[in-house]
């Protein structure tokens, strides 16, 4: 995907996809909002502010109240790309949230996904 689109995907639009994946493999909203707050900083309220107000992925993260500084720790290959070594910033921190998500919905226990 080119560095424009990516940049333009509105956070909104992919926020239920990300629900859906978690849903199908029996999770819950709940979790993913609990990957998405600990990841970002964001809470209940303020998620659901970004959601309304349909920001995109350069924006939501670019307010995100602050990256977890854990996030070093996550690695492994999503999108055919080692998540530690992408460049560009902002596209990390979406393939973060993205390895994250699929590390929820391939059932690895919630304590490991967040890292603790």
């Amino acid at each position: 995907m080119k560095k424009e689109r990516i940049y333009a995907l509105v956070f909104s639009s992919v926020y239920p996809l990300y629900i859906k994946k978690a849903e199908a493999k029996g999770h819950t909203k709940e979790e993913v909002d609990q990957i998405i707050y600990w990841l970002t900083g964001y809470d209940k309220k303020t998620l659901k502010q970004q959601i309304d107000r349909k920001v995109d992925f350069e924006i939501f993260f670019a307010q995100a109240p602050q990256l977890n500084p854990n996030v070093s720790k996550i690695t492994g290959v999503i999108c055919g790309y080692r998540v530690e070594e992408i460049e560009d910033g902002l596209i990390q921190k979406i393939r973060y949230l993205d390895k994250l998500i699929d590390e929820l919905a391939k059932g690895k226990a919630m304590e490991k996904i967040l890292r603790s």
